[in-house]
């Protein structure tokens, strides 16, 4: 046989096989997969032990006694536990001759002891002086005596399959220390890891696990990642994704700590609790009360969603506004959020001027921070349709959608105006032929308001019936939109391009005084039914888009 450089445990090597597993069921021919459960805790197929010493949880620190809490006890098990493991340090300790891990691992549930059905397969428990005494009760006696080893168990292991499944463990067995040649190695955890570890080198031997609940997979998928086992944490997440998803546990899966989260296997799962989240929350008017209360995390969720329905996304930055107002209320905080964490996900460009106004005015954004945004958007606004598609295109596929446009119920306009010699406005409102399709039978649509001497007006276009009720066909109105006594006289003239030079025709003109609320249009717009004007050869369908124009002027 032809001499090999590869190295047998090399992680680079043994462990492709591991990282490019498709299943959870173990499949022939793969080593990282194979089913060695008959091997675990076995002294016959094992050349070391594996003593894990087993000390007191953190104070306050409750589990329910059977191996699994409620994700609400989970949580708060774990921020306490991560607000005090930042006090701690991993040492690598030698006692003894032995290999001492001190293995503090942040966040995990407390679990039960770790218990083996089969007392022939066990190894010796050790059970320590300290063991068999009660454990400190008081915050003060577990400061004094935080190693207080409350028992020990003592594990036959193989360092071949160990090494091959987790980088920790090939590091641990092949150190180039004396120590990584001693035959017994010990781990130090706390009480509440215990089960999760047990579940971790079992499924280390078997590809599978026996405990299925959420917090006993987020337990493993804790240790999985504390011990580098990309296998489990595949596992795990792929089981959480088959389990039914909630509010609570979405929002769980996307508070996970940071090296949790930027794992490749973990980001299926995370990928899943925010398209939940998106999913549950996509009307924000009906559920802004539920919205005000979520976390930072969920917020980014919903708020990426290119679905959520929304009038406009003025509405979208006013409830930013109104979110971090209560959940930051300290200025300094909030323009921090706001700037690293939320402003991106403000669309600006599909913003109205009027608005993009108010926000350079803006207290809560950095000053800087706002003249960007507002700057960005309005060269977005001032570049052509076609380029306005590409650069929506480009960013489709990226995290970062601020070019892409959501379904608002109120459509963005184009708007320009004129103060002299007379004031005038010119509206330009784009409508892409599956918001068309959606019109059908008896629906409309909104675009945004735009203003003109100070008033408030919207276009709003129909599918109905044309005069004579015999056919459905496209129809156009003009709205003014505040309501009281206000007259107002204007000229207006609607107008789209048309095939094939593609140039705007004019199509209705006329005059109106208007008063508050009242609108006034044309209901067949191009003289001809709705088949044919959503035919695949219509003449005012280019590339998809039916572009419509409106110049109001005011009559003195």
């Amino acid at each position: 046989m032809g001499e090999s450089n590869a190295d047998l445990f090399d992680p680079r090597t043994v462990m492709d096989s591991d990282f490019s597993t498709g299943g959870l069921a173990c499949r022939s021919g793969s080593v990282s997969d194979s089913d060695f459960a008959f091997a675990f805790n076995d002294s016959n197929f094992s050349d070391r032990v594996l003593r894990i010493e087993i000390i007191p949880d953190f104070p306050e620190t409750k589990s329910d006694g059977e191996g699994g809490t409620s994700i609400a006890v989970w949580v708060r098990n774990r921020k306490r536990r991560r607000e005090e493991i930042k006090k701690e340090t991993v040492d690598l300790l030698v006692d003894f001759g032995e290999q001492i891990i001190n293995c503090n691992m942040p966040d995990t549930e407390d679990g039960a002891s770790y218990g083996n059905e089969d007392e022939e397969d066990v190894a010796m428990i050790e059970e320590l002086p300290s063991g068999d005494e009660a454990a400190p009760s008081n915050d003060s006696m577990w400061s004094m005596d935080c190693s207080t080893v409350l028992r020990v168990k003592t594990l036959h292991i193989s360092s071949p399959i160990l090494a091959a499944k987790s980088p920790f463990f090939y590091k641990l067995f092949s150190n180039g220390m004396r120590e990584s040649e001693q035959r017994h190695v010990t781990l130090r955890i706390h009480a509440s890891e215990e089960a999760a570890l047990m579940d971790l080198l079992n499924f280390m031997y078997s590809n599978t696990l026996s405990r299925m609940t959420t917090t006993a997979l987020l337990d493993v998928l804790m240790a999985a990642d504390k011990f580098e086992v990309a296998s489990c944490m595949r596992y795990c997440s792929r089981s959480l994704r088959n389990l039914p998803m909630t509010c609570e546990s979405a929002l769980l899966y996307l508070d996970l700590p940071s090296t949790v989260l930027m794992a490749d296997a973990v980001q299926p799962l995370t990928d899943a609790a925010k398209q939940f989240l998106a999913a549950r929350f996509k009307d924000i008017t009906k559920f802004q009360d539920e919205l005000l209360n979520l976390p930072l995390a969920g917020i980014e969720a919903v708020l990426s969603s290119d679905d959520l329905q929304v009038g406009s996304e003025d509405s979208i930055y006013e409830f930013v506004l109104k979110w971090a107002r209560i959940h930051y209320p300290k200025l300094e905080d909030r323009r921090e959020v706001l700037g690293l964490r939320l402003c991106h996900l403000i669309r600006f460009p599909y913003m109205n001027c009027r608005k993009l106004r108010k926000v350079l005015t803006c207290n809560d954004f950095d000053s800087e921070v706002a003249s960007k945004l507002v700057l960005g958007a309005l060269l977005f606004k001032a570049e052509t349709p076609f380029r306005q598609r590409s650069l929506a295109a480009e960013e489709a596929s990226g995290t970062c959608h601020r070019f892409v446009e959501r379904a608002y119920k109120y459509r963005p306009v184009k708007v320009v105006e004129f103060e002299l010699p007379s004031q005038q406005c010119i509206v330009y409102l784009d409508l892409k032929r599956e918001d068309c399709a959606c019109l059908f039978p008896t629906s409309r649509l909104y675009s945004h308001a735009f203003y003109l001497g100070g008033q408030g007006f919207f276009l709003s276009a129909h599918c109905n019936m044309d005069q004579q009720s015999s056919y459905h066909c496209f129809g156009l109105f003009l709205g003014m939109q505040e309501k009281g006594s206000v007259s107002f006289a204007v000229d207006y003239e609607f107008s789209a391009r048309s095939k094939p030079t593609e140039e705007f025709v004019s199509k209705y003109k006329g005059n109106y005084t208007f008063t508050g609320g009242k609108a006034v249009g044309y209901r067949n717009l191009f003289g001809m039914t709705w088949t044919e004007f959503m035919a695949e050869d219509s003449l005012y369908f280019i590339n998809g888009v039916v572009h419509l124009r409106a110049e109001l002027t005011i009559r003195k």
